[in-house]
């Protein structure tokens, strides 16, 4: 669950998005693995836990492991001195940092993470150690942790006991020093402190005025700008001249608008923006600080501006991307153009993307993907323009036929034009086809023409796979976006059962034999469809999803609580439209649930407790009824340990293939998983 979603700025030098919201959204990471050097500890080909090959087992079923396990290495980066490269890599059965030269040489881990793997981290702008965060078990209270480059210590920079931190800005300017956002002071509310990496001192830079939801800093490291929420829930823009100076809103919003600050301009007196402020689109401007005017850099009628890339040196625009079926990137700077047209080639239609790239701007990390074909990782020299291939993501799965994703257009039964992706198994199963309906969380966020490893494990289980952007769906524009305002189980639920629907009548479809299955607001999906389409589904599969709306926005984590006007606009007033809400929350129609029901739960979500989940379980049992309920004590919003995600996704495989029919790999207990059957 997160209460909004925001275009992202990309091609930094760190490879941090500065600007991101207050939540991090559970995403699914490109997986890589890069070769290390011979002669060097070498970071193992697999990740975890892996289920043997049963004798006689279908040749053509790809094994759990080789989706869902952790990588043989990911997430490479490339230091801002150009000169090293680093990467994600298990080591003592977790993902942890390696850094190895670009050239040849040996790769060492440089932290000894034993509990959970790290998930994302950057280098620090003097290329001598790498920045990462964790937190405990799943709580999303983030520290902020120093990692030597020589890998000879790991340093904890920001409190724990409950205090969350996000890296702010970064800058070569100030090697040693960078902007961090903390909670400490009050949880509701996150402060702005100054780091100083070499003393690790933390000290208050610019203090939380009560209503502030993020920060911007210039590049010199002064906070000059602001996210900020108005009492009658405008969104605000908030600049000032100087860092002791007096705020005054630049750009206002209203709750149906969205506006998202990129960055400022090189000369420091504007900012450039995303905003949809009278348009339906979200387009790139630059608004002047000194009297607000507006300047349009570049609008798509199709789709919204998705990513802004940034020159990290020069600080000026180089390119966009935009989303509508497939992504697009379109150059605004001449020269950037011509490796935007080199990169194409590349990729010949798949996806692409800058990862990192040196300070001097002379090399570039460029990731490529598609749907049926994991990422792989190209060394890019920009003079030359030549690139050179670092890896082959999961180079296991070439020996197998992987499912091609086709983008098809549905209409609902009021007509809205609903963008979707449907995925055929590449060996069917006998007669008409089994269906999982796969829902994306959020739900401000969106599918994608992707590599996902969820839809190729279920179509390599012989079902097609339909993932729906139902209204409310984010980047297609505000119409789309707010036509799913306070339409959480009513029109949202609608969309997708008239996907459905389409799909049994023109997909060859068996209608006896449909899932839905999704994660957070997918859960939630996957529980009123149940709820309120009783006969629809033959199999439900909910994980962390929220059972009641009124109790889910009464327990909402303290740094949400300034947010709270937009789920009053999104979802609902939880005093105003408490009725309305309750006749949408599955928990108060869970005598009507006579479907097959699994729902898996991580003890510590801070978004969607646990009681969600027991309480619904604890209904449906009162009456009669049957659930199969797992919970994994040492998880949160998600399950990000690799013992534990091999064993959600080995028994949600069973359950999917009792109830629908498809192939099956044998499920084994998983070593090192703390699930709980309750």
């Amino acid at each position: 669950m997160s209460p909004d979603d925001h275009p992202t700025r990309s091609g930094s030098m760190s490879g941090a998005s500065h600007h991101a919201p207050l939540w991090i959204p559970l995403l699914t990471m490109w997986i890589l693995a890069l070769a290390a050097s011979a002669g060097c500890p070498r970071p193992p080909s697999s990740s975890g836990p892996r289920l043997p090959l049963a004798a006689g087992r279908d040749p053509h079923l790809i094994p759990r492991a080789l989706l869902f396990g952790n990588p043989g290495q990911t997430a490479v980066q490339l230091s801002p001195d150009g000169r090293r490269l680093s990467f994600l890599a298990p080591s003592n059965g977790v993902l942890n940092i390696w850094v190895r030269p670009v050239g040849r040489g040996n790769a060492r881990p440089v932290t000894r993470e034993t509990r959970r793997g790290i998930r994302g981290y950057f280098w620090t702008p003097d290329s001598r150690g790498l920045l990462f965060s964790q937190d405990k078990d799943g709580d999303e209270n983030y520290r902020i942790f120093l990692a030597r480059a020589d890998g000879k210590g790991v340093k904890q920079l920001t409190p724990g006991g409950g205090v969350r931190a996000q890296v702010l800005k970064v800058s070569h300017l100030h090697p040693h020093t960078i902007l961090v956002t903390t909670n400490q002071r009050r949880r509701s509310l996150f402060d702005v402190y100054r780091l100083d990496l070499q003393s690790g001192r933390l000290s208050l830079d610019t203090p939380n005025p009560g209503n502030v939801v993020g920060w911007v800093a210039d590049h010199q490291m002064k906070v000059r700008a602001a996210r900020a929420m108005a009492s009658d829930g405008d969104k605000l823009l908030l600049v000032r001249d100087a860092p002791k100076g007096a705020w005054r809103t630049l750009r206002r919003w209203t709750p149906l608008e969205s506006g998202v600050p990129m960055g400022f301009t090189p000369d420091g007196q504007g900012v450039f923006v995303v905003d949809n402020k009278g348009v339906d689109k979200m387009r790139l401007i630059e608004v002047r600080i000194s009297d607000g005017k507006v300047t349009q850099l570049f609008a798509s009628p199709l789709a919204d501006v998705s990513r802004v890339a940034i020159n990290p040196r020069s600080h000026r625009i180089e390119a966009v991307t935009v989303e509508y079926l497939k992504k697009r990137w379109v150059a605004l700077d001449p020269g950037f153009g011509k490796d935007i047209r080199a990169l194409a080639r590349l990729a010949r239609g798949n996806r692409f993307g800058i990862v990192s790239r040196s300070l001097d701007g002379r090399r570039w990390v460029v990731a490529v993907g598609g749907p049926t074909m994991p990422a792989r990782y190209y060394l890019y020299q920009r003079p030359a323009r030549t690139l050179r291939l670092l890896l082959d993501t999961r180079p296991e799965l070439g020996s197998y036929r992987l499912a091609s994703q086709e983008p098809v257009i549905i209409e609902a039964r009021d007509h809205m034009k609903l963008v979707c992706y449907l995925t055929r198994p590449p060996r069917p199963l006998p007669g008409k086809q089994p269906l999982v309906l796969f829902v994306h969380g959020g739900p401000w966020s969106r599918d994608k023409w992707a590599y996902n490893p969820w839809v190729q494990w279920l179509a390599n289980r012989g079902y097609m796979v339909l993932q729906v952007n139902y209204r409310g769906s984010a980047g297609f524009g505000k119409r789309y976006l707010n036509a799913g305002n306070r339409e959480w189980g009513r029109k949202m639920q609608h969309d997708l059962t008239d996907a459905v629907r389409w799909a049994i009548r023109t997909q060859g479809v068996d209608r006896r034999r449909v899932a839905i299955l999704g994660g957070s607001y997918g859960g939630y999906a996957a529980l009123a469809g149940v709820a309120f389409t009783p006969g629809l589904y033959a199999a439900a599969v909910d994980i962390v999803g929220p059972s009641s709306i009124l109790t889910l926005l009464a327990s909402i984590p303290p740094y949400w609580k300034p947010l709270m006007t937009v789920f009053s606009t999104r979802v609902g007033d939880l005093k105003a439209d408490r009725e309305m809400l309750r006749r949408r929350s599955p928990l108060y129609f869970a005598h009507r649930i006579r479907t097959p029901l699994a729902i898996f739960q991580g003890a510590n979500d801070p978004r969607v407790k646990i009681s969600e989940s027991d309480q619904m379980v604890q209904a449906i049992r009162r009456r009669g009824g049957r659930v199969l309920y797992v919970v994994y004590p040492d998880e949160g919003h998600g399950f990000k340990g690799p013992a534990n995600r091999l064993d959600f996704i080995g028994r949600t495989e069973g359950f999917l293939s009792r109830h629908l029919g498809g192939r099956l790999e044998p499920f084994r207990k998983i070593p090192g998983s703390s699930a709980q059957i309750r």
